[in-house]
């Protein structure tokens, strides 16, 4: 079993909780597969539970792979990655919603 970093973008349905205004948001997420398809697969059905409506999912792999292509992770992110293996669970790390005109990759900044 690995954890797997994954964006995921939102847009809106009627009880998402997202801000009035937003047009969705960008979810970091850490979720627990044997694969990352079957960590996406995960992360879209929770995600609907939770009426969000998913639209588009980036994996970004494990952490061993991340840390082959230089990415710094930190000690909180390290804690969430092992929470979601510790309970075979999707951990959502952080929200940004974007409104009008905005995706989660518009201001070039990376989600942490």
């Amino acid at each position: 079993m690995n954890v797997y970093t994954l964006l995921v973008e939102v847009g809106r349905t009627k009880d998402d909780g997202l801000p009035e205004g937003s047009t969705g948001a960008a979810l970091i997420c850490y979720s627990a597969g044997r694969d990352e398809a079957e960590a996406v697969r995960e992360t879209v059905a929770i995600l609907k539970q939770a009426d969000l409506s998913p639209l588009d999912v980036t994996g970004y792999g494990t952490l061993e792979e991340r840390l082959a292509e230089g990415h710094e992770i930190d000690e909180e992110e390290r804690a969430l990655m092992k929470r979601a293996l510790d309970e075979n669970s999707v951990i959502i790390a952080q929200m940004q919603p974007f409104f009008k005109g905005e995706r989660a990759s518009d201001d070039g900044e990376t989600l942490h």
